[in-house]
């Protein structure tokens, strides 16, 4: 009674966490449906960039510290404190009644979303033993990339049929449910200090780092872009002496020399730059050259994402089986190929061509971020997996964003050149081709960490598994 009782409550608590990624995977997609008919009603076209470029800087900048918070204060916490900040920046958007007051209801709600990504797998990973983590990796996976392809439907959808402001007010009632499931359900096992020494040092010094570097990819002056970018690069140096001197650092360095964490990273950062940056351009190229609508070019992505979805649901069950790199290194290779096939479309390419393209890059690519996000979490101990976990989403975000600014760049100067755009287009897919094989060389170094260490001389004392709740 009392073991069907405690199932009943996990299978609750993933149920919570798991409203909280759909709210998180689901907000920029419906966002950016709407913000046409926003801007069209707000006015300010000038400052449109900004919607999305404030919710970045504010949801990049606050992972590791929400990391470093949750392994220090527990995640229950740390997720429940970003949740409602979310949930707040959401009714704020609703009611915003200028575009700068939209812009600062953003910037609070991307101060919440840094949370609700890398501290929900923190959690499932003390809900699951290790046999079970790998497949809901896999199933947060999925869910993530379905839920991308129903956020560009459901904008279009919500702003024809409602006002705006219900794009924003429907993560209310998701929000409060898992809210309410998270703080009634789930409980820290782990004893957690009264009085914690922050590194706020660290702290500030890596959040001015990392707005810098992302202001200077959006910047469009070349003066700004050298002189944040330089700015912040200084400041890494920075925040990583100021690590080295810290009695609590905020992201211990002895962490990068775990193969898992420290290759793993380079792999997630230079995929996720590869991913973002190159696939951003398939929906452009298709209303460019086959004159298709917004919409219809918004479904073309349904092939890549449902593939995806397969993958990295089949993934997470092989974990339990295999190595992490005996799953990276097929996935990337799989994922190399689709870029390969990309780089060929043309005029003459079909529809029917084109998705069975992204249908080869969405399987390699399925079954990647469930895989690293599982090995960091395998790979450190019990108060480590709150930084662990936020890093890892850290590399992937900030290698996103410098692949769309980077790709962005290439296109501009091929077209400068007197490149069309298709052949332009060749050259993104190429170099995202490279950027690939810079993962797969990462992952080769992975080592032969696995969700189940066979051989009990060599497993980490993580790998024993929390207790389930």
């Amino acid at each position: 009674m009392e073991m069907e009782k405690e199932k009943r409550r996990v299978g609750l608590l993933t149920g919570g966490v798991l409203m909280g990624l759909v709210l998180s995977a689901l907000d920029q997609t419906i966002v950016s449906t709407a913000m046409p008919t926003i801007t069209k009603e707000l006015g300010g076209l000038s400052l449109y960039s900004w919607v999305f470029a404030i919710y970045m800087l504010t949801s990049t900048t606050s992972m590791p510290i929400y990391g470093k918070m949750a392994d220090l204060f527990g995640p229950r916490k740390m997720y429940l404190i970003g949740l409602f900040l979310f949930l707040l920046g959401s009714l704020l958007c609703g009611m915003a009644n200028s575009m700068m007051s939209l812009i600062a209801a953003r910037g609070v709600q991307g101060l919440g979303a840094g949370a609700l990504m890398p501290v929900a797998f923190i959690i499932v990973g003390e809900l699951y033993p290790p046999e079970k983590r790998g497949k809901f990796q896999g199933l947060f996976g999925a869910v993530f990339a379905m839920t991308s392809i129903l956020g560009p439907s459901l904008g279009g959808i919500l702003v024809e049929l409602l006002p705006w402001g219900w794009i924003f007010f429907i993560n209310l009632p998701i929000g409060i449910a898992a809210f309410l499931i998270i703080a009634l359900a789930f409980r820290d096992l782990r004893h957690y200090e009264k009085k914690p020494v922050i590194d706020w040092y660290g702290a500030i010094s890596l959040s001015a780092a990392i707005i810098l570097i992302l202001l200077s990819l959006v910047m469009e002056e070349t003066e700004y872009k050298i002189g944040l970018g330089g700015a912040g690069i200084l400041l890494i140096g920075l925040f990583i002496w100021i690590e080295t001197k810290a009695k609590e650092p905020l992201l211990p360095l002895s962490l990068f020399r775990i193969p898992a964490i420290g290759y793993g990273n380079l792999v997630g950062f230079f995929v996720s730059a590869a991913l973002f940056g190159a696939i951003a351009y398939i929906p452009l190229f298709v209303q460019g050259v086959y004159g298709a609508s917004p919409s219809e070019a918004g479904f073309l992505l349904v092939p890549l994402m449902l593939s995806a979805a397969i993958s990295s649901t089949v993934g997470g069950r092989w974990m339990a089986k295999a190595s992490f790199r005996a799953i990276l290194i097929p996935s990337l290779l799989i994922m190399a190929t689709g870029f390969f096939l990309l780089s060929t479309i043309d005029v003459e390419t079909t529809n029917t061509q084109l998705a069975s393209y992204m249908i080869v890059t969405g399987l390699g690519m399925g079954a990647i971020y469930p895989a690293l996000g599982t090995a960091a979490h395998c790979a450190v101990k019990p108060q480590d997996r709150g930084v662990a976990m936020s890093t890892s989403q850290l590399f992937r975000s900030i290698g996103g964003t410098i692949g769309i600014s980077v790709f962005g760049t290439i296109v501009e100067w091929q077209m400068r050149a007197g490149m069309v755009f298709s052949e332009a287009l060749h050259d993104v897919f190429i170099t995202g081709l490279i950027l690939i094989g810079i993962s797969l060389i990462a992952s080769v170094l992975l080592g032969n960490i696995r969700l189940l260490d066979k051989d009990p001389r060599h497993s980490h004392p993580s790998n024993s598994g929390s207790p389930k709740q």
